[in-house]
């Protein structure tokens, strides 16, 4: 007999896309009954308005819980006190899953007795700007930490996106640590690690991410995402992966190489070195990418926008998030000896 199901997703001011996600729930082939919990970041929006409507429309069993922290970490560990599922499938609100994406977890879950298994970041996007990020993202020239890789098969992996955990996890590490404003899903995936237990990525688990539209959008998530990126360090005493360290390497060698032009002449040719060579590598990869995706190469300005508010974003905000002093709190434990009462 299949797990009982609870989808947990975090939610604030997603007006825009929040009744699509819900359609893409509704449309799951899965064959039992499952509930939806929703933590509401005090939206103003209309959001959750939204949500009352759809589940209402599409029969859908919805709990919508109040997150006044307005964090992801909160939202989600809100979540995992109400949910009452064995399997705790997580979504947000820029994501799409197929169909047979709770049927793929609960299948995936079932077949590697992982505690949480994710699929591949595949991304899409409606309009052109979407489009355009979704084609430096899904490059390996691209966004920072996603994992667009798609294996033959199921392989052991370091963190999914989303992802479905057993719910006795969250009994035996605790929950999202709160303290983080970012990087919840890395800094949890590598406790769990830590703990021994198992991260699997399986392509046969689909589900699509929609990124910002805008480059100032795609700084903005970036510099959030590197500025905790030291902060999950900290806390695990390990540098996750060594492509991380590219960007902040990358910010912090422009003023350096400028600052030193001016008493070291030679260092203005490497400047502009560097400046061509990245130039010319994100002209090839965003090429590729857009052919690959049968996209129009008028979108290039924009993907050659999106290369370096990734970049930039990632690495200057890791550079801040490097130089401040030790986050307050430890990890905060999720009470969810309730879950099956």
């Amino acid at each position: 007999m299949p797990p009982t199901i609870s989808l947990i997703i975090p939610m604030r001011n997603e007006a825009r896309l929040i009744g699509s996600l819900l359609r893409s729930v509704a449309a799951q082939d899965f064959g039992q009954p499952f509930e939806i919990v929703i933590a509401d970041g005090r939206s103003t929006d209309g959001s959750v308005e939204i949500v009352e409507q759809e589940s209402r429309r599409l029969g859908l069993n919805t709990i919508v819980v109040d997150n006044p922290q307005e964090r992801t970490a909160t939202g989600l560990n809100a979540c995992i006190r109400r949910a009452t599922g064995e399997l705790l499938v997580r979504l947000d609100c820029h994501a799409r899953p197929e169909p047979d994406y709770v049927s793929a977890c609960v299948r995936a879950s079932a077949e590697t007795g992982a505690d949480n298994v994710g699929g591949p970041t595949l991304v899409e996007g409606g309009s052109p700007g979407e489009r355009a990020v979704a084609a430096a993202m899904d490059s390996p020239f691209g966004g920072i930490g996603w994992s667009t890789h798609q294996p033959e098969g199921p392989i052991e992996h370091d963190t999914v996106y989303c992802g479905a955990f057993r719910a006795d996890v969250f009994r035996r590490i605790g929950g999202f640590d709160e303290a983080l404003g970012s990087n919840e899903d890395d800094e949890l995936n590598a406790r769990l690690r830590a703990a021994g237990g198992r991260v699997i990525l399986d392509p046969r688990i689909r589900v699509w991410y929609t990124p910002r539209d805008t480059a100032l959008g795609v700084f903005r998530q970036y510099y959030r995402y590197g500025l905790w990126k030291p902060a999950v360090m900290r806390r695990h005493g390990a540098v996750f992966g060594v492509r991380s360290l590219v960007p902040p390497s990358f910010a912090l060698s422009l003023p350096a190489l400028g600052l030193l032009a001016v008493v070291w002449r030679p260092a203005l040719l490497l400047l502009a070195g560097e400046l061509v060579v990245y130039l010319g590598a994100a002209l090839v990869a965003g090429i590729e990418s857009l052919r690959r995706r049968r996209e129009p190469l008028r979108l290039l300005p924009r993907v050659l926008a999106a290369f370096p508010a990734f970049h930039l974003g990632y690495g200057l905000g890791m550079l801040r998030g490097a130089l401040s002093p030790r986050e307050p709190g430890a990890h905060l434990p999720v009470t969810v000896q309730d879950h099956h009462a």
